[in-house]
């Protein structure tokens, strides 16, 4: 056990690890922001914040899923990254048309 424990902790002092943790970070603010938009609004909200930060949280899991050849992270961030460009599509062609 402590063998393991400790190739985990010299792995997370590893740059491409640190780089993961902050992309890990930057995903994770993507919560706090429809968070705190719903409990001004009283209702669910989805801010166009929370896309942008969804797509670059993405771009750094999938930069990172790359650096450590992880093909689970690979793999779904490649989908999600698809999902949050399409969605700023709409909200940009929706404010076009309006």
């Amino acid at each position: 056990m402590n063998d393991w424990l400790d190739q985990v902790l010299t792995n997370a002092l590893n740059p491409i690890a640190l780089f993961g943790f902050a992309a890990q970070l930057v995903f994770f603010m993507r919560f706090v922001i429809q968070w705190i938009s719903t409990e001004r609004n009283r209702k669910s909200v989805i801010p166009v914040a929370f896309w942008y930060i969804s797509i670059t949280g993405g771009f750094m899991l999938l930069t990172y899923g790359i650096l450590d050849h992880d093909p689970v992270i690979i793999m779904g961030q490649s989908f999600g990254i698809i999902v949050y460009a399409r969605n700023l599509y709409f909200i940009r062609k929706h404010k076009n048309d309006a």
